[in-house]
């Protein structure tokens, strides 16, 4: 059996998951959008790639030899490379920490010792890192602007490193120099000992291309191409690098520029909700807040992701435009400071066992077909099963029998009349609590039911005083459609609101109207597997009862 040399490694790295379904992905985002005119060259496949030409263009933009710049697969390539080379069993790497997750592991790959130092103030640490490192260091790492505080080193700090640890190779991770105020780049370069890391995932937005490079001496440069591929990237991403670097059209200036205006406006508005958020140079923002973990979920509630950093860290990339950036503003505004909150009503404020789900299960019996409950619970998780007339309509074609939903109507409501089944409806949550959430902020509903219905709830239960918006079968599409929660918010005067529902229906409609959703079980509901529908649906949390509200408010 094959066996990798004893060295103690982390766990694979793994990028988060899970939670509901994201499409503005903003806990790994790269870097900024450019525009796309063409797909890049596509002929020469049958060739190995040549790095030559853009590895001349570099060294003609830094003013250094060729030799003097490599092109590696992204930038962790070339740190990887500096480990491989410079780093061995017995031997010293210092590091910052936080830093860029994947320093430490590369370091660990090689047996060596890792020394850190803390790196949370806006001053780097000089003399402590010199200090790690000692006479035994061969290795020492900076990445500025950090990742994943933002912090950004001075060139002076940058210098002094290099003055005085001669024996050390320096590396400089500059992956987000571009949107840093100041670039120390070309004056380190001026150091034998230092080797700049740079990439076009960032600013030049091309992640997946995955090509980066790195500056130092010819040395150094030669050092490192004997550690890796001869051919770590392909002609497509160099020909988009190119593509890149000879744009004249301004695209990266305006680019920067609006992450540096937007990264402020959002340092601003997290600041303004009691975060505190580390000075960042980068084009994302690290804050601290004692509901991170909320806050994360909440965003991912509405399909945006964030990265959560634990000790009530979490850091947030800036988006790629304009629009997606107000959704950025409005998600984060509304997970922190709602101004309304909506609730579903069946499942969430009255326990309807024994009203429509019974009248469900009378009218499919006047049909000819046995329901259970297990067979009803698991029909209102379906899509579009908010309006109990056409639930009962296809468990009544799922089991066999015919009925038109102008029959199943007729029956379903002659049943509920007749009994007076909601008689037996029960108000879930206590009248106190919905009377306190109403103390600090607007309250509405959200329901199919038919009006009458859904007033004569909320007057027998001593609720309707409480709730400024009720909207509901007759005002607006069912949810799914995001329309009845829209009119909601435009009833209560507001644009930041959670909604709190039982079923997926809900909280596909709060998503696309852009209101927070939560989800919560209904009594008698088995939290497995309603509480996976629910995430998948779109989810930001599942409570297990509207008490645990007041914990998320406060």
């Amino acid at each position: 059996m094959l066996r990798p040399r004893p060295i103690d490694l982390p766990a694979p790295y793994q990028p988060p998951s899970g939670g509901p379904p994201c499409d503005l992905l903003l806990d790994g985002r790269a870097g900024l959008h450019w525009p796309d005119p063409r797909a890049g060259r596509m002929d020469g496949l049958e060739t190995y790639p040549d790095t030559g030409e853009l590895e001349t263009e570099l060294a003609a933009r830094w003013r250094i030899g060729p030799g003097q710049v490599i092109v590696t697969a992204g930038a962790d390539d070339a740190l990887d490379r500096s480990c491989r080379a410079y780093l061995a069993p017995g031997h010293v790497a210092v590091l910052t920490d936080p830093t860029f997750a994947m320093l430490p592991r590369y370091a660990a790959m090689q047996g060596a010792e890792v020394r850190t130092i803390d790196w949370t103030r806006e001053r780097l640490p000089v003399d402590r890192l010199l200090a790690a490192a000692g006479d035994e260091a061969q290795l020492m790492v900076v990445v500025t602007p950090n990742n994943p505080t933002g912090l950004a080193a001075t060139v002076d700090e940058l210098r002094a490193l290099a003055n005085r640890c001669p024996q050390t190779l320096l590396v400089i991770d500059c992956a987000y120099a571009e949107f840093a105020d100041q670039d120390p780049t070309a004056a380190l370069l001026k150091h034998d000992n230092v080797l700049v890391v740079r990439t076009f995932s960032k600013a030049y937005g091309l992640a997946s291309a995955r090509i980066g490079y790195a500056l130092g001496s010819a040395d150094t440069v030669a050092t490192l191409r004997r550690v890796g591929s001869p051919y770590p990237t392909s002609s497509a991403s160099i020909d988009r690098a190119l593509e890149r670097l000879r744009d004249g059209s301004g695209h990266l200036a305006m680019r920067v520029k609006r992450t540096r205006r937007e990264r402020r406006a959002l340092s601003a508005l997290l600041k303004s909700i009691g975060s505190e958020v580390t000075p960042s140079q980068a084009n994302f923002v690290l804050a601290r807040h004692p509901r991170s973990t909320w806050l994360v979920e909440a965003l991912a509630g509405l399909g945006i992701a964030v990265r959560g950093l634990g000790h009530g860290q979490v850091r947030l990339s800036l988006p790629a435009s304009s629009g997606e950036f107000a959704r950025l503003w409005r998600g984060t505004s509304a997970a922190l400071r709602p101004e309304a909150l909506l609730f579903d009503l069946d499942g969430v404020l009255a326990d309807v066992r024994r009203s429509y789900r019974t009248a469900i299960k009378l009218t499919a019996h006047q049909f000819g077909v046995q329901l259970s409950d297990g067979a009803i619970a698991t029909a209102k998780a379906w899509p579009d099963s908010n309006n109990d007339w056409r639930v009962t309509q296809r468990l009544i074609s799922a089991a066999g029998g015919s009925a038109s939903l102008t029959q199943v109507t007729d029956t379903f409501e002659a049943i509920m009349d007749s009994q007076r089944l909601w008689e037996r409806e029960r108000l879930i949550p206590a009248l106190e609590l919905i009377e306190r959430l109403g103390q600090e902020r607007p309250l509405g509903v959200v329901t199919g039911r038919p009006r009458l219905d859904a007033e004569r709830f909320l007057s027998d239960h001593g609720l309707r005083t409480l709730f400024s918006a009720v909207v509901t079968l007759e005002d607006a599409p069912a949810k799914p459609d995001p329309a009845p929660v829209a009119l909601a918010l435009k009833q209560l005067g507001v644009r930041r609101a959670w909604l709190i529902g039982d079923m997926p229906d809900d909280m596909a409609a709060a998503r696309a109207a852009g209101v927070i959703p939560l989800g919560v079980l209904a009594p008698g509901t088995s939290a497995d597997p309603m509480t996976s529908q629910l995430t998948r649906a779109g989810a930001a949390r599942v409570l297990s009862g509207l008490n645990q509200l007041e914990d998320l408010l406060s």
